[in-house]
């Protein structure tokens, strides 16, 4: 998969995870990522910061229950929505995330409070709901976060894993205590048809010629309890640096983690490697390498599109021209809209 430059600036780029989007899904899938890339990049039209636009675009796609983070996102193993979140600016490359945490409408939002006015770069759980309440973040009850489709997804993957633990036991007799839960847990959610790595993110470059990424997810169904992935951490759920790229990772969380995705694709495209042949070079040694699952976008310092993913779909759009969003879940099959 091949994406052009396009214009320098400003510019954006958003994702909505990658992994196997339903038919059934496309159409809101597709609606919502345009609209979080129009929203972002009427900030940027209007003179605002990357920072601006990728906290409006993933704030959007946070709201929308379609999508892993945020509203409507998976569910733990208890049956409640944990969620993080990442935030990194490319001229100081300052980051902000918060994990686990379960009281947030927009947890992005709270990475970049994280971020500007704390000395941290990362808070968990009730620290970060303690941090962001100091700050003027309404808590909200973890509850609302809950949609009846994502306790329904819970439930499903709970069904086919007892399914799956019955079927172990007749196979070999009995189970390893931690064996059945890592291997089905793995074999379900590290896998290029895999529907649960909704993650949503994206980048954007500036007319002040600074770069900014942002990444929000629900994780895992059926993750453990403080189970923490890819998406809050520095260098693998995201990276920024008006230097090189600005990156937001998806997928399979714990292969993310393993090979540092997104600085990955920072380290190539130093080696002044083009931004779509450092985003493809990554993933696949990502693949290669660990038998890791995933997708990214990435935008370089002189507003070039990285887009490429190794899962059957990744719903992406960024803008063409100043005027044109280009949209899609494969980039052979582009469609485009006025912005």
């Amino acid at each position: 998969y091949f994406v052009k430059s396009v214009v320098k600036m400003p510019n954006i780029i958003v994702h909505g995870g990658a992994g196997a989007i339903s038919p059934d899904r496309i159409e809101a899938v597709h609606a919502g990522i345009v609209e979080a890339c129009r929203k972002g990049y009427s900030l940027l039209s209007n003179g605002k910061t990357a920072i601006d636009a990728v906290e409006a675009a993933v704030n959007v796609l946070e709201n929308n229950p379609t999508f892993n983070a945020g509203y409507g996102c998976v569910l733990n193993d208890d049956g409640e929505a944990e969620c993080d979140a990442l935030m990194i600016e490319g001229k100081g490359m300052r980051a902000g995330a918060v994990a686990g945490v379960k009281k947030f409408k927009n947890p992005v939002s709270v990475a970049r409070i994280v971020m500007e006015k704390s000395n941290h770069c990362l808070l968990i759980s009730e620290g970060a709901h303690k941090f962001g309440a100091e700050n003027g973040v309404e808590l909200i009850d973890p509850k609302s976060l809950i949609t009846e489709k994502s306790l329904q997804s819970l439930n499903k993957y709970k069904r086919q894993f007892n399914i799956m633990l019955k079927s172990e036991i007749i196979k070999n007799g009995s189970v390893h205590s931690n064996g059945v839960n890592g291997s089905a847990k793995k074999n379900g959610y590290n896998h290029k048809d895999s529907s649960d790595h909704d993650t949503v993110g994206a980048v954007a470059l500036d007319d002040y010629g600074n770069l900014a990424c942002a990444t929000s997810t629900g994780g895992l169904t059926a993750k453990s309890v403080g189970r923490v992935g890819d998406s809050p951490c520095i260098g693998s759920g995201g990276w920024a640096d008006n230097n090189t790229v600005a990156v937001s990772t998806t997928g399979h969380g714990e292969s993310i983690m393993r090979v540092c995705l997104a600085k990955h694709i920072a380290n190539l495209v130093e080696k002044k490697i083009e931004v779509q042949e450092a985003t493809k070079q990554a993933l696949e040694y990502m693949q290669n390498r660990i038998n890791g699952y995933g997708g990214a976008i990435s935008l370089d310092a002189n507003g070039n599109v990285g887009v490429y993913f190794t899962t059957r779909d990744m719903s992406f759009a960024y803008i063409k021209n100043n005027d044109t969003i280009c949209y899609g879940t494969n980039l052979d099959e582009l469609k485009t809209v006025s912005v």
